[in-house]
């Protein structure tokens, strides 16, 4: 049923409409006390805009967004949805127009839906590509990230006061302390603390450490008979140590919080040690942040706790002001903030194949606990480092022609002031130290990795003096920026990253390249060495850099202030238009990953000539295939970054244009290669069409005009509905694309205006009888990166991944020491991994050796004996499988893991196959 048409109320003539900058009829609007109302859409509708209290401004923009809806989607706006549809709009509107006059809370109270319902009803109404702003897209998401963490602290809050206090404490217990006021108490402190402390308030790992204060704080104030162990014992320690209890009642509240000294922390000390949190680092946050916000909030106690009712004043004020999400509703489990879809929670669980399996066999990867295990990883590879240069990065400084270490340390510094004053204005006045701290482990990893970069460059050239790379600003200030993007990375994770996505904070990559005024460009070129030169950093951090460097490739190094452009320039004038960045014919060639930071920041800069010379200060740089093919002229060298950049970029390019294709175009195969041809073309010669934009919209515009000129019906609405579905997406790519300059519009627009007015005869010519030559497929290569733990994909392609068995439990009891075991999880089985001791595979001998003699009997039975496939493992560790079929005595599984250890042994022998041929191709 179409929505009815909007209802005027009896002051508005007929076919006159509110403005927002006139009055009705253009007559001068009368005073607001007088204003006529005019009244949008049904009966139901005008009593919502009442009960919200929004203007008639924001009742007709909802209103013809939600005319758009019903009209492209009638399934959304049936007599059940109709009222949630209507609040959605409303809230689309407020947003866009600044005027909210109600909370978010507020407004699923009024229409009944649960925080995940609305957002995935938000979704969708997304329909067309300008329903729903970029601006409503970047508010919902921070309200998305809000929710995630405030529902994984709360969580963990009522698992962390379930180990602490006494479900039904004893007698010594009074009547007017009872353990739900205080975890009320200390929930909402905990929310006032947060609002006051925290200005970027999706920060998971801070929020916790925060949580731990506020939980030191009331288990001080707590009566022993209700705490448990250890805190029972913590807490009588500090009475030991210094202030009894009962003094400490009775001070005022800027007394008792002015005398915390070091022997009072021995409770912070156990909440730290039970949740495998760094103790310097809550201690920070105590002294810096929880110590001054008590000091300013002026708490009224009452029975030794805080007063209850002014600390929800407080926090009143505060939500009031947010208009957001009231997390004190998570105390009486409203259904508002409660997950009704198990897609909806960000939170990690454990899944149960059967049913019947009791669940508290086996620990949950929650977000907090995922948080502290990713960070003391972290710590595990930086625990043994320095922030001040080594001794042996102090010798290959003293052998530089120019000494840099007064340089590197000037430099440092000063990065790290800059660093300090900029996190603190993004997290909040109070975590200075905080970013301080962070800063000085970017530091320690920079060393490091510097100073395995200068070992590989020695061993590969045989040189010691590195004194132009040692020099160079750009370099030093890349390496750092790296560094301390890892550590960020660490501690940014948050409580939806979880189930594989990359959900962004304020501090999230590209942030450090604003702090330290770094192009990404040159950032990029310190990525692939970095990580190569840390052969302990974990696949999340890999995985993230990876990331990092395919964000540059799609759109942050094609800024209009990014030195690329000029690089392009300078190869364009090299040899006149007819050069070419990257020529087509080396796509399909193996992709060379034996360049070092030191080719890309030095390039092109470089003699191929002198390979293995003692010109140190120029390392000899990758020479390209095609360049070694070409006559040896004296003709100035190609830059080694730009031609690396292309290069990566082709293969990105067109990684994402065959996912799509997959997705869109699988009854038309053949039009892939046309898709490829003109998206290359457009990369390669008219690179402009990229200054500002993104990679994604040149690859969507491609798509589009093929199939116009092929004439397949293939809408832009059908090719964002499914480039919305690909990893790492972001809606604005599609609906905030540069036309000219400060005018943005939808790619729609964008494909009309501009790049078909630039590509016509192009497109045009893949109508015709004689297409332009296709460009060849790029040669698509494993990643460059290797990951400990990767699975190994079933050459079949049917989604079967063998992979080494992951513990989900806590980091202090070792990776691959899980404390508890399922019937399911006793059975798993992991090939590859290093044992440890050969008596170890002495037992799998013969526990498989057993179950062969078994076999084997078997087998006799059988009137025509079959070639005995077993497993076998010898000392080395190493495994194979021989005979290609199964015996009928063979169960199921023993078929499955003769299978996948025949397959991995054949993946192994490919790849090594695969290495043989491109070493082949590089010494031609």
């Amino acid at each position: 049923m179409p929505p009815k048409p909007p209802r005027k109320g009896g002051a508005a003539a007929k076919g006159q409409r509110v403005s927002p900058d006139r009055g009705t009829g253009g007559t001068s609007p009368p005073p607001p006390a007088a204003a006529a109302r005019v009244e949008f859409g049904e009966t139901d509708f005008v009593a919502l805009c009442d009960t919200l209290r929004v203007s008639d401004h924001i009742r007709a923009n909802a209103w013809k967004t939600y005319e758009k809806v019903s009209s492209a989607d009638g399934s959304l706006v049936g007599s059940e949805k109709k009222k949630e549809m209507w609040g959605i709009c409303l809230f689309s509107a407020a947003v866009d127009l600044d005027e909210m006059t109600f909370t978010f809370m507020e407004l699923l109270k009024t229409i009944g839906v649960s925080v995940c319902t609305f957002f995935q009803l938000l979704e969708e109404i997304d329909v067309n590509m300008d329903t729903i702003s970029t601006k409503v897209d970047g508010n919902v998401s921070r309200l998305k990230k809000k929710y995630d963490v405030l529902l994984a602290l709360y969580h963990k809050f009522e698992r962390t006061c379930e180990l602490i206090y006494m479900a039904q404490p004893s007698n010594q217990t009074t009547a007017e302390l009872s353990s739900p006021l205080l975890l009320k108490t200390s929930w909402i402190t905990f929310l006032l603390a947060k609002g006051k402390v925290l200005q970027m308030e999706d920060d998971l790992v801070i929020s916790f450490q925060l949580l731990l204060c506020v939980l030191d704080y009331f288990i001080k104030l707590s009566p022993l008979a209700m705490l448990k162990e250890p805190y029972k014992s913590a807490v009588s320690a500090v009475s030991i140590n210094g202030s009894t209890r009962t003094p400490r009642r009775g001070q005022n509240r800027s007394t008792r919080t002015s005398k915390q000294t070091d022997t009072d922390t021995k409770v912070i000390e156990v909440l730290c040690k039970e949740h495998d949190c760094n103790l310097d680092e809550v201690k920070n946050v105590y002294f810096t942040s929880f110590i001054p916000f008590l000091n300013s909030v002026g708490i009224v106690t009452s029975h030794g706790l805080p007063e209850v009712e002014d600390l929800s004043r407080q926090y009143e004020e505060l939500y009031l002001k947010n208009k957001d999400i009231d997390a004190r509703l998570f105390l009486d489990h409203d259904e508002t903030l409660q997950l009704n879809h198990i897609e909806c929670s960000q939170l990690e669980r454990t899944p149960r194949k059967n049913p019947d399996e009791e669940f508290n066999l086996i620990l949950p990867q929650t977000p907090v606990r995922a948080a502290m295990n990713t960070i003391q990883q972290l710590m595990m590879i930086l625990n043994s480092a320095s922030d001040k240069p080594s001794d042996n990065l102090i010798s290959y400084f003293n052998n530089c022609t120019v000494n840099p270490k007064d340089g590197i340390l000037a430099r440092v510094e000063n990065l790290g002031s800059i660093f300090k004053d900029k996190f603190a204005e993004a997290v909040g006045q109070g975590c200075a130290e905080i970013g301080s701290q962070r800063y000085k482990l970017g530091v320690r990893l920079y060393y490091r990795e510097m100073e395995s970069m200068l070992k590989s460059e020695e061993e590969r050239l045989s040189v010691h003096n590195f004194s132009k790379l040692l020099n160079n600003n750009i370099f030093h200030t890349s390496l750092l920026a790296c560094a301390v993007e890892v550590v960020m990375a660490t501690y940014g994770r948050n409580a939806s990253q979880s189930d594989g996505t990359n959900t962004e904070t304020d501090l999230s990559f590209p942030w450090i390249l604003n702090v330290f005024d770094l192009k990404a460009f040159d950032f990029y070129k310190v990525i692939e060495s970095f990580i190569k030169a840390e052969p302990s950093l974990t696949r999340e951090r890999i995985k993230h850099l990876e990331r990092c460097e395919h964000r540059i490739m799609e759109s942050l190094a094609w800024q209009s202030d990014s030195p690329l452009f000029d690089l392009i320039k300078q190869s364009k004038e090299r040899e006149g238009q007819v050069d070419q960045l990257e020529p087509a014919c080396t796509l399909n060639l193996p992709l060379q990953h034996n360049h070092t930071a030191a080719d890309l920041y030095l390039s092109p800069v470089r003699s191929p000539k002198k390979k293995g010379s003692t010109a140190s200060l120029n390392p000899t740089p990758v020479i390209d295939a095609q360049l070694v093919l070409a006559p040896q002229t004296q003709k100035p060298q190609k830059s080694t970054s730009l031609s690396l950049f292309y290069k990566k970029v082709y293969r990105l390019a067109y990684l994402r244009l065959n996912t799509l294709c997959f997705r869109l175009l699988s009854d038309h195969p053949e039009l892939e290669h046309l898709i490829w041809t003109l998206f290359q073309h457009t990369l390669q010669n008219e690179y402009e069409l990229m200054r500002d934009r993104h990679l994604d919209q040149i690859m969507m515009c491609s798509m589009y005009g093929i199939c116009k000129v092929k004439n397949i019906d293939l809408r832009f609405k059908i090719i964002v509905t499914a480039y919305k579905e690909l990893t790492n997406t972001n809606q604005e790519t599609f609906k905030r694309v540069l036309i000219r300059e400060g005018q943005y519009d939808s790619i729609i627009v964008f494909y009309n205006l501009v790049f078909m007015q630039k590509l016509k005869t192009n497109i045009l010519q893949y109508a015709s009888n004689r297409p332009p030559t296709l460009s060849p497929i790029p040669h698509i290569p494993r990643s460059p990166y290797q990951f400990s733990n990767s699975p190994l994909r079933h050459p079949a392609g049917n989604n079967i991944y063998i992979s080494p068995l992951k513990s989900p439990y806590k980091f202090s009891e070792g990776l691959l020491s899980p404390t508890k075991m399922t019937p399911r999880s006793r059975i798993l089985v992991s090939i590859g991994e290093s044992f440890g001791t050969s008596e170890k595979f002495h037992k799998i001998n013969q526990m498989v050796g057993n179950s062969d003699r078994q076999l084997k009997r078997s087998a006799e039975v059988s009137s025509a004996p079959k070639p005995l496939k077993r497993l076998r493992f010898d000392i080395e560790g190493q495994d194979e499988a021989d005979g290609s079929k199964h015996l009928p005595g063979e169960s199921k599984f023993q078929q499955k893991l003769a299978e996948m250890t025949s397959t991995r042994t054949r993946m192994q022998k490919q790849k090594l196959n695969d290495g043989t041929d491109t070493s082949a191709t590089e010494e031609k």
